[in-house]
């Protein structure tokens, strides 16, 4: 019983999303190609590193890498991953840095058990789980605690040992952890993070958006249900509750960017969301112009919407270079300072002597949409009137989203005219929050919307960082 850990090792950072997961119990089917697709259907979540564990029944083998699903993963190495049984995932950090060592599945064994684990989310109760795991089990992300304590658990079994544990654990998490024969899926009792369950011909299978069940071939069955364990093996599914919260606090930024606009949360497809956010917005924040033009990708459908109200015909503006990942090769100083045109370039011809109502889902820290009015400027726009498919970020997340800190919120402390003057724009109009949460049409109280509004479902202890296993003077 034991694990087979193969990487070389890269090193340089690309851009953050948000964390995706996959887990696959299909005998006779070819799972490590089945993580593939999936993970690869949700590569949106996370650019940072991908890995998978697979299992034969007897021995758990692990393969992982820095880098994206493409760049990871080859022929040669899939046809060595053999077996009934396996998880993926896609990392964006929120806890701990971009290392091979941080990338996921996590991997852990004492010898009699051998578990791995994937994560999205995050926890806010790490320190106390650090100091349950000691000096000896050193963990640099919460993840590698969890899976540590998970491994290192009295109990005979891996399930016993996730219904003992889970409900000690605080925050946001989705997880998909397996042994050698049974794979599991974990929804914190908020159910912050979305999680899936579907039908294989020959199995089931597990993922955070239900288009990489699309991908895979399977039949959408349910959403593991916040609170609720999931063991999927020979046996069949059993779900075992471990946990109850007064309220459900899904993260309504999964519907405004996170997610991919082809899946559904809740029943509800991304898009038509998307395309109501952007009719809400047209309303609460109308403006004068030639062109609405969105900032791909998110914004498409919004944008969308948006041209439906206003009578605007709507236009493609700016171009986006797909293949923008983790970047080997630095941009000069000069590069970086417009590093937004590694990514999005206007299109002069469609957008020269225009006023230009555009679209985007949110602003953080204010460079890139600074960067994008400029550019649009340089290329000939009359006007740029930027319209935000959601209220401003005044408060930083905590459970998954790397944005932990006030200070790097634009909106934190200055008022709608002055990030207007601070990105260049003629004008600049954002959602309400009673828009955006109308535009779901589900009750406010469903979800979380901290980052909006500061009322935290889940309460934030005085430490907590990115770091802070690493560098606790950083967090």
């Amino acid at each position: 019983m034991g694990a087979v850990l193969a990487s070389g090792r890269v090193s340089a950072e690309g851009p953050k999303e948000e964390c995706g997961v996959f887990a696959v119990w299909a005998p006779g089917d070819d799972v490590a190609r089945l993580t593939y697709f999936a993970l690869f259907a949700q590569q949106h979540r996370g650019q940072e590193a991908a890995g998978m564990a697979v299992s034969d029944g007897e021995h758990i083998l692990v393969f992982k890498e820095l880098g994206l699903v493409s760049q990871v993963f080859d022929e040669a190495t899939l046809s060595t991953l053999r077996g009934d049984l396996g998880i993926g995932h896609n990392r964006y950090s929120t806890t701990g840095s971009t290392t091979w060592e941080n990338a996921q599945p996590a991997f852990k064994t004492d010898g009699q058990r051998s578990l791995a684990l994937g994560h999205n989310g995050n926890l806010v109760n790490t320190l106390e789980l650090a100091g349950r795991v000691g000096a000896a089990g050193a963990a640099t992300t919460d993840s590698d605690l969890v899976a540590t304590i998970l491994a290192r658990h009295p109990s005979e079994d891996l399930e016993s040992a996730l219904v003992d544990v889970l409900p000690t654990l605080e925050g946001a998490f989705s997880f998909v952890v397996m042994d050698e024969r049974s794979i599991f899926a974990a929804r914190d009792p908020h159910g912050l993070r979305p999680l899936s369950i579907g039908r294989l011909p020959n199995g089931f299978c597990v993922a955070s958006e239900t288009c990489a069940l699309d991908i895979v071939g399977a039949t959408f069955l349910r959403d593991v249900e916040p609170g609720e364990l999931v063991r999927i093996d020979e046996r069949g599914m059993v779900s075992t509750r471990f946990g109850l919260a007064a309220r459900s606090a899904l993260c309504i930024f999964e519907f405004v960017y996170l997610a991919r606009p082809d899946s559904r949360i809740r029943g509800t497809t991304v898009h038509e969301v998307r395309r109501e956010l952007g009719r809400r917005l047209a309303l609460e924040a109308p403006a004068d112009g030639d062109l609405v033009i969105p900032v791909p990708d998110t914004a498409h459908s919004a944008a969308s919407g948006y041209a439906e109200i206003s009578g605007i015909p709507y236009g493609e503006g700016l171009m986006k270079n797909r293949y923008v990942g983790r970047t080997f090769i630095q941009p000069s100083q000069s590069l970086r300072e417009r590093g937004v045109k590694l990514k999005l370039n206007p299109m002069p011809d469609t957008v020269r002597g225009k006023r230009l109502v555009v679209i985007d889902d949110s602003i953080v820290r204010g460079t890139t949409t600074r960067q994008i009015v400029q550019a649009l400027r340089e290329a000939g726009a009359a006007e740029v009137h930027t319209r935000i498919t959601c209220p401003p970020i005044r408060w930083p997340c905590f459970y998954g989203i790397d944005m932990s800190t006030r200070q790097e919120l634009i909106a934190a402390d200055l008022a709608v005219d002055q990030i207007k003057d601070y990105v260049g724009a003629d004008s600049l109009g954002y959602l309400s929050l009673e828009g955006m949460v109308a535009a779901t049409g589900q009750a406010a109280e469903s979800f979380c919307r901290a980052c909006f509004d500061g009322d935290y479902p889940i309460p934030i202890p005085e430490h907590a960082g990115k770091f802070l296993l690493e560098h606790p003077a950083k967090s």
